[in-house]
């Protein structure tokens, strides 16, 4: 279950990358719109969404990793899950 669980967190912490990445790829798409309010304030949500996704997924894909590492080092123990 534990490995499972690991492998779930790694998926997840490369879907967060991506939508970082998609991000990125909008502000740069953005950046051809006239200069207005909105377009600020989008790319202000745009930052804020990207920063977040990164830091989420670089926790995500820590734990993940540390997970899986806990997992192949001790085949036989059963952990709390925690």
């Amino acid at each position: 279950m534990n490995k499972f669980l690991a492998l779930l967190q790694l998926l997840v912490s490369v879907i967060l990358y991506a939508i970082a990445l998609a991000s990125l790829l909008n502000a740069v798409f953005l950046s051809s719109r006239p200069e207005t309010i909105s377009v600020v304030n989008a790319y202000i949500g745009l930052g804020v969404l990207c920063i977040c996704s990164l830091a989420l997924g670089r926790v995500q894909w820590r734990k993940g990793l540390a997970r899986l590492r806990a997992t192949t080092t001790a085949p036989g123990d059963v952990g709390s899950g925690a």
